[in-house]
């Protein structure tokens, strides 16, 4: 739901609200009803359409607010605005709007009606109610913020908690990463050196052996070493990819994968242009890490924000820009080292191209990766 200062809110379930809601109705109606022999008509239908009102008053909280001011100033009710002025001030973020609308109910509720009937000798004594009446209205507003404050402070602790779950899960994947790629090297320093001692001793006696027995068993041997060899080595590569993306250099990213990151980043984005085919496995990784790095700053320092992919080849340069939108609700402020963006810069470097990274005009970020081109794959890691 959107409040009257254009911010996004959350809504209370009904099973919560609908009780709420009637016994302030009830609340209000009782207030009316005790002063209803000293109404004319229309002060009691102006009573009873701002109490009717109170049931909208989450969906709609600056007009029920605005329907208690007649209210408020041809009649002497007293739960209608302040629970009006309470309803705008836990779900607006606009406080100018808040100081505005309590300083107009205590002004409604303080001038004596009609006003044809002031005197000047009311004047002191109106001035009197109208400060009284203000410390009054300020009260529902203090409670209102004083409740969004608590749930905005709620919501951040539920992000944080999220974020270190996050970084546990990070931290689990990466120890575990971490024991296979070890385990990995032990397999392949120890068992494939074995084994290919036994391969070769076998080759050799196949050569040199006399009797077709002989020569047949150690031609098996050696054929058991070189299939136990080609599956150890199958082994090692999953060992080191079951860790993480980063462990098996034979799985690396490429443009191909670019939609699919996309797809699962959780964030809205564009994507715009495309690059030509043939640049090189190198720039393709830096292409899919530059992107990949962007999106995950975004989800992490700019909630709520969309995202703009743009690949671009121009003469002999080609890259990538990621440009997003400022943040649309609130910013938990979370550590970083910046290690993901200097990693790029130092990708960008090897392969004779430049990043940059940095603010926009518009309250965003952009990051930028400009590769020479074409890039072939001349031996330089990802």
């Amino acid at each position: 739901m959107r409040a009257a200062g254009g911010d996004e809110v959350p809504v209370r379930g009904p099973v919560r609200a609908v009780p709420a809601d009637v016994v302030l109705v009830a609340l209000a109606a009782v207030d009316v009803g005790l002063q209803l022999d000293h109404y004319t008509p229309l002060e009691s239908a102006l009573s009873a359409a701002a109490c009717a009102a109170l049931v909208v008053r989450r969906r709609f909280p600056l007009a029920v607010f605005l329907l208690s001011l007649p209210a408020a100033l041809f009649s002497s009710v007293v739960v209608v605005p302040l629970a009006a002025l309470y309803t705008l001030a836990e779900r607006g973020r606009d406080r100018r709007l808040l100081v505005v609308c309590a300083i107009a109910s205590a002004l409604a509720s303080a001038l004596p009606w009609p006003l044809s009937e002031y005197t000047e000798d009311d004047r002191f004594w109106t001035f009197v109610d109208f400060v009284y009446l203000l410390a009054t209205a300020a009260a529902p507003v203090f409670l209102g913020q004083l409740v969004q404050a608590r749930r905005d402070a709620a919501d951040r602790l539920a992000e944080v908690e999220e974020a270190r779950e996050h970084e546990r899960r990070l931290h689990a994947q990466g120890v575990l990463a971490r024991e296979r790629a070890q385990l990995a090297r032990e397999m392949h320093d120890v068992v494939s050196h074995q084994v290919s001692l036994i391969a070769v001793r076998a080759g050799a006696l196949q050569v040199g052996a006399k009797d077709t027995e002989t020569r047949e068993a150690a031609r098996a041997i050696r054929g058991l070493s070189v299939t136990t060899l080609d599956e150890l080595r199958h082994m090692v590569a999953l060992l080191r990819a079951s860790g993480g993306r980063t462990a098996e250099p034979a799985a690396q990213p490429t443009l191909a994968d670019l939609r699919q990151l996309i797809d699962t980043s959780g964030i809205e984005v564009t994507l715009k242009g495309e690059l030509p085919s043939g640049i090189g496995a190198p720039a393709e990784r830096a292409v899919y890490r530059t992107v990949q790095e962007a999106l995950t700053n975004v989800r992490k320092h700019a909630p709520g924000a969309t995202a703009t992919v743009c690949l671009w080849h121009e003469g002999d340069a080609l890259g990538v820009t990621v440009v997003n939108t400022p943040p649309t609700r609130p910013v938990l402020e979370l550590p970083g080292s910046r290690v993901g963006l200097i990693g790029l810069g130092e990708r960008a470097e090897n392969l004779a191209g430049s990043f940059e990274a940095g603010p926009t005009p518009a309250g965003g970020y952009g990051v930028r990766l400009h590769l020479p081109s074409p890039t072939t794959d001349s031996g330089t890691t990802g």
